[in-house]
């Protein structure tokens, strides 16, 4: 079989496939002009003046009408009130974003759907940074890579069955071979990192002028030591500031995940209500402020409903009594290990109606204003409650009042299919995964 045959058969495969295609989907699609094989209703179209053209297709088959650019179908809505129904109507339905391979071809993809862990987790890690040791990560710079790489991966790892059987028998921490070696390695690491940062400012100590956390704690460390007293020391600082760093930096990250998450989910929450607020307080032409969030009660209970609803920390940190103890009748030893179940408050349907189902109207009295709860207690209670609760706080509010100023958020799939279960839920709850896009308000 010579070469012109097979090239005639070649050819005449891929039109009966054209038209197998296109036949066998016009029958879902609404009505249209018949396409050719591989070019469609290019040659039924003024290319000059497309609009005319779609004035002659709706008034001879409807104002909603299907062509062919291609093999690929387009459905076109002609009028007011197909496009109203459409996208008024069926807002949701009709909210994803079409290709256009020309500009797509030409931005390489960006507005298309992203992951945002990675500057999410940045974000927070160097407003950390800038209060431990005055300085921040360029996103780029290789170690700031490498710790981000390894915060994630801890925390990732401390909330897998297999560390809470670790928790539970702390000998196999020891003994036996483990995901927990990961965490050690990781930690150590970390520390040698700020370690060194710790050097550095000893080396550059100005008394009369601190610069960060840590400066004031070797001044405070220069007094201590001419008293003769030894509380703070330099591996007291190196943990505290390991501790620091890593908890500030994923637990502010994973909220923010998951607030994005929820958002995606709920698509009415960051509609009307929330631009509406985001346009009246702050506008357009300048950035969102801490001042703005009590003239955001909105915005500020969707805040507060997504910590409750992730209950991030389902357990809190483990707390011991430190002396014997009776409480409600029961007699407590010292040292005893206490577990506070912040999901039982967090998720009472005494004080939150529905309490798993997210709604901002948890944080709303019936004028609309802000409303407190004694229930709301992500950063827990007492002394032991987390020391950097304001911080975290404005953090949220900044980062997604910013965030929905500025972009509408669009997920690749539908609200409705959106999972939101966490991946693993031990010492904190993982979201999933998330892809979503960005564009602009």
């Amino acid at each position: 079989m010579d070469s012109v045959m097979v090239l005639v058969l070649t050819v005449s495969c891929l039109l009966l496939l054209s038209l197998w295609r296109q036949s066998s989907g016009r029958g879902k699609l609404p009505p249209g002009p018949m396409p050719l094989p591989i070019i469609g209703n290019f040659l039924q179209i003024d290319v000059k003046n497309i609009q005319k053209s779609f004035t002659n297709f709706s008034k001879a088959y409807s104002p909603v009408f299907t062509l062919y650019f291609g093999t690929q179908p387009t459905v076109v809505l002609y009028g007011y009130e197909a496009v109203k129904e459409a996208l008024i109507g069926h807002g949701e339905e009709f909210s994803g974003r079409g290709r256009l391979p020309a500009v797509d071809k030409v931005v390489n993809g960006l507005g298309s759907p992203c992951d945002p862990t990675f500057i999410l987790t940045c974000a927070p890690c160097n407003v950390i940074s800038s209060i431990i040791f005055q300085s921040r990560f360029d996103y780029k710079d290789q170690d700031f890579l490498n710790l981000m790489e390894k915060l994630q991966e801890n925390n990732k790892i401390l909330s897998s069955p297999w560390i809470q059987v670790c928790n539970a028998f702390p000998a196999l921490l020891d003994y036996c071979p483990g995901s927990h070696r990961t965490i050690f390695r990781n930690y150590t690491c970390i520390k040698s990192y700020l370690v060194e940062k710790i050097k550095e400012h000893e080396e550059s100590l100005d008394v009369t002028n601190p610069r960060d956390f840590i400066d004031y704690y070797l001044i405070k460390r220069r007094l201590e030591n001419c008293n003769y007293q030894l509380n703070y020391t330099l591996e007291n600082l190196a943990v505290t500031v390991t501790n620091l760093f890593a908890a500030r930096t994923e637990t502010t990250s994973t909220t923010l995940r998951y607030a994005l998450l929820l958002l995606l989910k709920h698509p009415h929450v960051t509609g009307k209500d929330i631009q509406e607020e985001i346009d009246r307080v702050v506008g357009r032409h300048r950035s969102p402020c801490m001042k703005d969030k009590s003239h955001m009660p909105y915005t500020d209970a969707m805040i507060h409903e997504v910590q409750r609803c992730i209950n991030l920390v389902p357990s809190n940190m483990p707390h011991a009594v430190t002396c014997d103890i009776k409480f409600r009748n029961y007699f407590i030893p010292k040292g005893t290990n206490i577990l506070i179940s912040l999901s039982s408050v967090l998720l009472d349907n005494k004080e939150f109606p529905n309490p798993e189902m997210f709604d901002p109207g948890h944080f709303l009295d019936r004028n609309g204003n802000f409303k407190k709860s004694d229930y709301f207690i992500p950063f827990s209670l007492g002394k032991r409650m987390c020391a950097g609760e304001s911080l975290a706080c404005m953090e949220l509010f900044l980062f997604l009042t910013n965030i929905l100023q500025n972009f509408k958020l669009k997920p690749p799939v539908h609200s409705k299919d959106i999972d939101t279960t966490p991946v693993v839920r031990g010492l904190a709850s993982v979201p999933p995964s998330l892809q979503l896009c960005f564009s602009q308000v």
